[in-house]
């Protein structure tokens, strides 16, 4: 059963667990479990995605109740207009402090709209929270660096936080797209987990009939502990810049 945190006459929003596609798409053709269809027969009645995560990242997921109102949220989710995105995610290397990266984004080819530019402007806020070294030696290094990240996008573009990371060269560990795969694979043996390790902890936005501010939580689940618990150490805060292990 999917976790509802938060229900309203408008607007329905859950826990998405790691794993579970949105809605039906020929990518993953193999697939029989979706979001939209658990959570429709969870509540008893249709359900219309306002925006997207991808299969692999968990937390906040907003539905409305409603086609109108899916419609009027999906312009403000591509905007990123008059809403707030908060992310966690473990990236590859150690980035600096904090940062914002301004780089547009090309529409992919499932998304592609001839009355609209194929470039877009997008922009993504991030704030290093904590270093990790991994027991995985690179190259000449003897071990691997990790960060776990807060992320703010601000604008709304397909895969943003994933191409933006990669555009830096911290992409997300478990990133089998965007990212290093005998790392990945490294990874997830050494930490006994095997995911893509992003998580949409918070969406703040002013709802759109009653105009009150609301602001939707998703704690991290349990396999986020790995990180603090499993093999390696953490690593000291103020080492911003160094190279990448």
């Amino acid at each position: 059963m999917l976790r509802i945190l938060h229900r309203d006459d408008h607007l329905i929003a859950i826990d998405k667990p790691p794993g579970l596609l949105v809605h039906r798409t020929g990518l993953d053709a193999g697939e029989t479990r979706f979001a939209v269809q658990l959570l429709r027969d969870q509540i008893g009645q249709p359900v219309w995605p306002v925006h997207r995560l991808d299969k692999g990242t968990s937390g906040v997921l907003l539905f409305a109740l409603d086609a109108a109102t899916a419609s009027q949220l999906g312009r403000a989710f591509e905007s990123g207009q008059g809403l707030q995105k908060t992310y966690h995610a473990v990236v590859r290397g150690w980035p600096a402090d904090a940062g914002l990266i301004d780089h547009p984004l090309r529409r992919l080819p499932d998304d592609m709209r001839t009355e609209r530019e194929e470039v877009q402007e997008a922009q993504t806020r991030f704030e290093t929270v904590e270093r990790y070294e991994l027991p995985i030696p690179q190259g000449s290094f003897p071990s691997a660096r990790c960060a776990l990240v807060q992320l703010q996008p601000l604008t709304g573009r397909r895969h943003q936080l994933r191409r933006h990371l990669k555009h830096i060269a911290h992409p997300i560990i478990g990133d089998a797209t965007h990212g290093k795969g005998p790392l990945n694979r490294a990874v997830a043996e050494v930490l006994g987990v095997q995911r893509l390790w992003l998580h949409a902890a918070r969406l703040e936005l002013d709802h759109p009939f009653s105009g009150n501010h609301l602001s939707i939580d998703a704690s991290l689940c349990p396999q986020w502990a790995v990180w603090r618990s499993g093999p390696g150490r953490s690593a000291p805060h103020d080492s911003p810049g160094q190279p990448e292990g």
